[in-house]
């Protein structure tokens, strides 16, 4: 039994729940090995997973590759550029070529759109390493960093602050799965995908857009942003001038609860989107939730097998 994981949907709450605990479960039992050690169970052993990347990385490149080590597998990384996909071979034939050849395919890139036609013409589990749409695997990271300190999931109240991007709209859409609720700061303009907002919504989260920078983030418990340019963007100092009001800094964190957590799944701008005395401040958990990244992709791995 095989899945495509190209958006959180794909798997549901209870799977994401199960991911979670899974994870959980995994880290500990290898706490203190070394990181190519394979799991005890080597649960994908002689798995092999083609990583295809599109977009520049680093923790999805090093996190996809540690994870299917330690699952007993191993990878083959390969860069568009250097691949026939960028010389013109179809999609729907690289899907084919790649079935044959490995057990899995994650890849990185821009347009949704080709995610799922690669996961329409592969035999093999598609995974979502990142598109312009989502990003699916960050957020079990995510998820399961909140879970780790203690964070209860279901009537979590999460502060985006900066960019509608995939990286938000995977947050909306694990909120309506997960049960809590996201307040979105953000400049117009720059919101997030509707469809995800509507969908989740309707599961019942509680999904609201300010413009003012202070309502999104009283009395949050977790107060999360991102990087405000991505890769490729044009008109960046208009955008930077826009998002300047949502950036994270002490006065910003001194609003969510005492407690509060914050996230940022990196790379980041010190200065821009965030002050440097938040991301390397007491309530960062930054460097836990890129770690978990690894702990993550195993979990989304044995779940595309059928073994979660």
């Amino acid at each position: 039994m095989s899945r495509h994981f190209l958006n959180l949907t794909d798997a549901g709450g209870n799977a994401i729940a199960a991911m979670i605990a899974d994870a959980i479960d995994r880290k500990a039992a290898r706490a203190g090995w070394p990181k190519g050690k394979p799991d005890a169970d080597r649960p994908l052993a002689d798995h092999v997973l083609a990583m295809i990347f599109e977009k520049s990385s680093t923790r999805t490149r090093v996190s996809f590759d540690i994870a299917i080590r330690q699952l007993g597998g191993s990878s083959i990384v390969m860069e568009s550029g250097s691949m026939q996909l960028g010389r013109g071979e179809s999609v729907a034939d690289t899907a084919k070529v790649l079935s044959r050849m490995a057990d899995a395919i994650m890849i990185r890139t821009d347009d949704h759109a080709k995610i799922e036609e690669l996961a329409a013409n592969a035999d093999v589990p598609v995974i979502n390493g990142l598109t312009d749409l989502s990003h699916p695997c960050q957020i079990i990271a995510d998820l399961l960093t909140l879970v780790e300190h203690g964070k209860s999931l279901p009537g979590l109240e999460v502060a985006w602050l900066g960019d509608g991007n995939n990286v938000l709209n995977s947050i909306v859409e694990a909120a309506g799965l997960m049960k809590f609720n996201v307040r979105i700061g953000c400049p117009q303009g720059y919101d997030s995908d509707p469809e995800f907002i509507k969908q989740a919504q309707a599961a019942g989260a509680n999904i609201s857009v300010h413009r003012d920078e202070n309502e999104a983030v009283a009395g949050a418990d977790v107060v999360v942003t991102d990087t405000w340019v991505s890769m490729g963007q044009e008109h960046v100092h208009n955008k930077l001038a826009a998002m300047m009001p949502y950036q994270v800094n002490d006065v910003m964190m001194e609003q969510a609860k005492p407690d509060a957590l914050f996230l940022h799944c990196l790379p980041a701008h010190r200065g821009e989107e965030v002050m440097p005395s938040v991301i390397d401040g007491p309530q960062s958990v930054v460097w836990d939730e890129a770690e978990n990244r690894i702990h993550a992709q195993k979990s989304v791995l044995r779940w595309c097998f059928g073994q979660i």
